[in-house]
């Protein structure tokens, strides 16, 4: 896919000069965006982030037997966000006294993640009512 950076840009809704700071690494990309850049170009997030050679997007499992929709990801995204953000802004993060090294504080977001993932398909399954499940 030859996207221009200005088209990128402009797909994440976010300035052209803002996407070209974080390509240089001047800025960091929230959660969100990465959500969206990563479907921007068809890769899964892992792959976007350097943490697997796989581009391929993997399939999360459904409890309610329906993917989450773009909008419901974004605000897992958000949430994420916030919640990690929370956790580390005053007081750091530590486990029995001891301060939380990367590995740890990313094992804590992987599960948070699952967690509200999770939340959310039970919520859906939960309160849509029958007539609109598929």
């Amino acid at each position: 896919m030859n996207l221009s950076g200005t088209e990128v840009a402009d797909k994440l809704g976010i300035s052209a000069q803002f996407y070209y700071d974080i390509e240089k690494g001047k800025k960091k990309l929230s959660a969100d965006n990465a959500v969206q850049l990563a479907d921007v170009f068809g890769v899964s997030l892992d792959y976007l982030l350097g943490k697997t050679d796989a581009k391929e997007r993997t399939v999360r499992p459904s409890i309610s037997g329906e993917a989450l929709s773009a909008r419901e990801e974004r605000d897992i995204g958000r949430k994420l966000e916030a919640m990690m953000n929370e956790l580390e802004s005053d007081t750091a993060l530590a486990f029995h006294g001891e301060p939380m090294d990367e590995e740890e504080r990313e094992l804590m977001r992987i599960s948070l993640e699952n967690t509200l993932r999770l939340s959310r398909q039970m919520a859906k399954k939960k309160f849509t009512p029958r007539k609109y499940r598929q």
